[in-house]
């Protein structure tokens, strides 16, 4: 079980943790006299299926890097119902009148929520509040208020519509986005009420979500595609480990482009060492510094 990245298709019903933590029992049952480290790359909630990142051992410091980048998801909204957690295991607080609907209403009203905006996570999101996740105070019944997020929301379109029942969207937005609260406020713009019954996630960067069963392994060139790189010597190596910067030289461009017009995640250089992601770079009073070590190398 090398470190690195790995798509697996979470199904619905798990939780991410869940399946973090059945990956987790396999990566210790492969070597189990180490003490590997694996997170979720972003989570996905128990009703929602498709793709999930696993970080493997070095590549759990490479989570804050993969929340800039681009993440596309089909939805099915349910129209004339708005529930307090915004998908279809919630409580209903509001029933509202469908009958306006239409296709053209429905493309005008998602017109202003594209770009950036302050979006309300929903109250069983997992943002802490008073270092608790605010979920876990939701299911207490506790009254949960949190401070609105700034977030950005790339494209979105309708795919089909069932109305006045429902409709199927996909959406491409940077990380930290919600779905389920796009399709509350959707559904409070037009008076009818809404919640998610359905969300897929398809794409993360330049990855899509693999085949039912099958799980695939991203290392070397291809983690962080979207980043600059250079091959480092073994001096330089020696310099950046002692914390000193390295001359500037000429970087190979990224494998893989962000959409026109997304926000630049500000990413580091990769540094390759052997054919082996060993560092992230950045630049410092006209050389590299190291900004990350990956020992071992990804």
């Amino acid at each position: 079980m090398n470190p690195g990245i790995y798509l697996v298709n979470k199904p619905v019903g798990p939780t991410s943790f869940s399946v973090v933590r059945e990956f987790l029992d396999e990566v210790r049952t492969a070597s189990p006299s180490k003490r590997v480290p694996v997170c979720h790359g972003g989570t996905l909630d128990p009703f929602a299926e498709g793709l999930l990142l696993l970080l493997v051992g070095q590549a759990t410091r490479l989570f804050e890097l993969l929340h800039a980048v681009p993440k596309t998801y089909v939805a099915r909204v349910e129209w004339g119902v708005e529930k307090d957690t915004g998908d279809l295991h919630g409580r209903e607080v509001f029933r509202g009148d469908t009958s306006s609907l239409t296709p053209t209403r429905l493309d005008e009203a998602l017109t202003p929520f594209l770009g950036w905006r302050e979006q309300v996570p929903p109250a069983t999101s997992a943002k802490k509040l008073g270092g608790e996740p605010a979920y876990r105070k939701a299911h207490r019944g506790e009254e949960v208020v949190l401070p609105p997020s700034r977030v950005y929301l790339h494209s979105a379109r309708w795919l089909s519509h069932a109305l006045p029942r429902s409709s199927l969207l996909e959406l491409t937005c940077r990380g930290g986005y919600y779905v389920r609260s796009l399709a509350q406020e959707l559904g409070r713009v037009l008076g009818s009420g809404a919640h998610l019954s359905a969300l897929r996630r398809t794409v993360i960067g330049p990855w899509t979500v693999p085949a039912e069963g099958q799980r695939v392994g991203v290392h070397g060139a291809g983690l962080l595609p979207w980043c600059s790189s250079r091959d480092l010597t073994d001096q330089e190596v020696g310099e950046l480990r002692r914390e000193r910067p390295i001359p500037s030289a000429r970087l190979r461009a990224p494998e893989w482009r962000l959409p026109e017009g997304f926000p630049d995640p500000q990413a580091p250089v990769r540094a390759f060492h052997q054919g082996r992601l060993s560092f992230l770079l950045r630049e410092r009073e006209g050389g590299w510094s190291s900004e990350t070590e990956l020992r071992g190398g990804l």
